[in-house]
């Protein structure tokens, strides 16, 4: 059912401390995922506010995405444990008439990961970047397991999802079949799991060009896991923008990012695991352009978008390629 987002934003504007709202706008989002960008009014100054929502209903069957409110609960939960987050200021309820959402506060600042690894502006906070993310995920990984209701991955299951997916795909990507086979090889022995943000990367991060890392964003595929998965995720070539020689994000070294979440009481985690994970972030990742690809030529979807994302599998194929002749 189409909601009407403004009249409903301006319903509920009492229970937020305001008498209405204004400049509502739709911003970027996914096909399940709508964020909205609005100002509060009724107070001294208008308050610039976010709501996500989720456009398509959870199936909780099939989707491995968090629930809105488990995704509140983690923002929350981030914000206590000092990570940099939005705050909360509404999970969404039944009666306000935007279906599963929350709304938080306006954080400023650049997404863009081009911009991050490119833009003059971020010239003397980039060499930081690297360490900074790394205290950050250290943060994120001290919320505690039963935060929220999340799902449980590990390397060995991802593995077994990614592969029966691309099996049914009817690929035959060479690279693709041997990272296949020296993951399997070569799983790292188990760790304790913690909670994990599950898209961390230069993309889903707000930046302030003195500040460094003002916000985590995109809660939406956290999960419980091997610490080791946010790590690598990070590093995955896809995310450097270009930047190839920066591993981290396209912004920095593999030895700030650990000596960062070290110093912020994260465990030890091996480059050796690190670098696990990167290869199977990478693999994930091609496997998904793979199918981004399929359904356009398929005909599921007419999206230009998704053709022009499957052809980046060359680029997951590249970084597969570099980690094996270094010897992962």
């Amino acid at each position: 059912m189409e909601v009407d987002i403004p009249s409903a934003l301006a319903a509920l504007a009492p229970k937020l401390g305001g008498t209405g709202v204004e400049k509502a706008q739709r911003l970027t989002g996914g096909a399940s995922m709508e964020t909205w960008a609005f100002n509060l009014v009724g107070a001294d100054e208008p308050r610039p506010l976010i709501l996500r929502r989720r456009a398509v209903p959870l199936d909780p069957e099939t989707s491995r995405s968090a629930s809105m409110a488990a995704e509140a609960a983690l923002i929350q939960a981030a914000g206590h444990a000092g990570a940099p987050v939005a705050p909360l200021v509404r999970l969404c309820e039944p009666e306000d008439g935007l279906g599963e959402g929350h709304i938080t506060g306006f954080v400023a600042g650049e997404t863009l990961g081009r911009k991050i690894v490119a833009d003059p502006r971020f010239d003397v906070v980039r060499p930081h970047l690297a360490r900074q993310c790394g205290q950050v995920l250290a943060r994120i990984h001290t919320i505690p397991t039963g935060a929220a209701t999340l799902t449980t991955a590990d390397a060995q299951g991802e593995l077994d999802r990614y592969e029966a997916i691309y099996r049914t795909s009817g690929a035959e990507r060479p690279i693709l079949e041997l990272a296949l086979q020296h993951l399997r090889r070569n799983l790292p022995p188990p760790m304790p799991n913690l909670v994990l943000h599950g898209d961390f990367r230069n993309g889903n991060m707000m930046f302030d060009p003195d500040r460094g890392v003002v916000a985590v964003l995109d809660w939406e595929l956290a999960h419980i896991g091997d610490p080791a998965e946010d790590l690598g995720w990070l590093c995955v070539n896809s995310w450097r923008f270009g930047r190839s020689d920066r591993p981290v994000g396209g912004f920095g070294g593999y030895q700030d990012l650990l000596e960062g979440y070290i110093e912020a009481g994260g465990v030890e985690v091996p480059l050796s695991r690190v670098l696990f994970w990167q290869a199977l972030g990478s693999l994930k990742w091609g496997i998904m352009c793979l199918m981004m690809y399929s359904s356009y030529a398929t005909g599921a979807t007419n999206s230009v978008e998704r053709p022009m994302i499957g052809r980046r599998v060359s680029e997951t194929e590249i970084d597969l390629v570099n980690l094996l002749e270094a010897g992962l």
